[in-house]
């Protein structure tokens, strides 16, 4: 009986025999290919042993596996993949704009928006643009770049209230563990951004921590003078199962419904506002 002291508990050897499996090798024959030895594939298999990042990345390279298959078996292995950036504007997610437009378009007349992982919007829908018409001007509002920094600025100034308080500290934390996740500079920069604003609770680490992170959550806007509460809610659109959240293109569409079921956000719907990231 194998000593539980010894055994690995990852998911990685599993995978790395099913992957064998699928291309018919042997333990031998991955061994010879890989540069080790049929006894350490064999301990990787039945868990008595634990590869290197480098070993995960060469046999994912041996086994011909694609972005995603090797993301999870850096995560069987314990490791944290680094996410390929891909083009979304690029001829081969043609497919999948048109896709995502189609889903925009559906909201309507609520607020919607699809934006990458680091909160960079790559297009809206006709209800996103009149409701935030409501609040900037036309050029403001073509030089958004950011989900995120649209919800700061959403936040009314002098309203203290504990949705706001939340919102605010929820989104600050899911950035700061992506940055400490990935090491990407560029969530830094979004973060550096958003703690311009005067509004930022002091304690937003100690509140966030007290917080169960979700997809949907409330936030509270301005609407014509007056705070009205929405719920955020947030749909991812990317690979299917564990490394949904690792794998590109990582996307979410955020839409923004309201609490009271009495607002009637087709009275805010202007369909001849036109936005560089209105693709109907």
């Amino acid at each position: 009986m194998m000593d539980k002291g010894t055994e690995i508990g990852t998911g990685f050897g599993p995978l790395l025999k099913f992957w064998r499996g699928v291309h018919g090798l042997s333990q031998e024959t991955l061994a010879l290919c890989a540069e080790s030895s049929t006894r350490h594939i064999s301990c990787l298999e039945n868990g008595k042993a634990h590869p290197s990042r480098l070993m995960v990345l060469k046999l994912a390279e041996v086994l011909e596996l694609g972005d995603r298959d090797s993301c999870y078996l850096l995560v069987g292995a314990g490791y944290q993949p680094t996410a390929k950036s891909v083009d979304f504007n690029s001829s081969e997610y043609k497919w999948l704009r048109k896709a995502m437009m189609l889903s925009l378009k559906a909201m309507d007349p609520f607020p919607a928006a699809l934006m990458d992982r680091y909160g960079c919007l790559l297009m809206v829908n006709k209800g996103w643009v009149s409701f935030h018409r409501l609040t900037m001007s036309e050029q403001e509002l073509a030089q958004a770049s950011n989900h995120f920094e649209l919800l700061f600025r959403g936040q009314r100034s002098d309203d203290v209230s504990e949705v706001k308080l939340n919102t605010i500290s929820m989104i600050l934390m899911a950035l700061q563990q992506e940055d400490l996740l990935s090491g990407e500079d560029y969530y830094s920069e979004v973060i550096n951004d958003l703690m311009t604003h005067s509004h930022i609770p002091k304690d937003w680490k100690k509140r966030a921590a007290t917080l169960e992170p979700q997809a949907s959550f409330r936030v509270q806007m301005d609407m014509e003078g007056k705070p009205q509460n929405f719920f955020s809610v947030s749909q991812t659109v990317g690979a299917m199962g564990p490394t949904s959240f690792i794998s590109e293109p990582r996307l979410t569409i955020n839409t923004l419904y309201p609490e009271d079921t009495e607002l009637d956000m087709n009275a805010y719907l202007d369909t001849s506002l036109k936005h560089p990231l209105l693709p109907y």
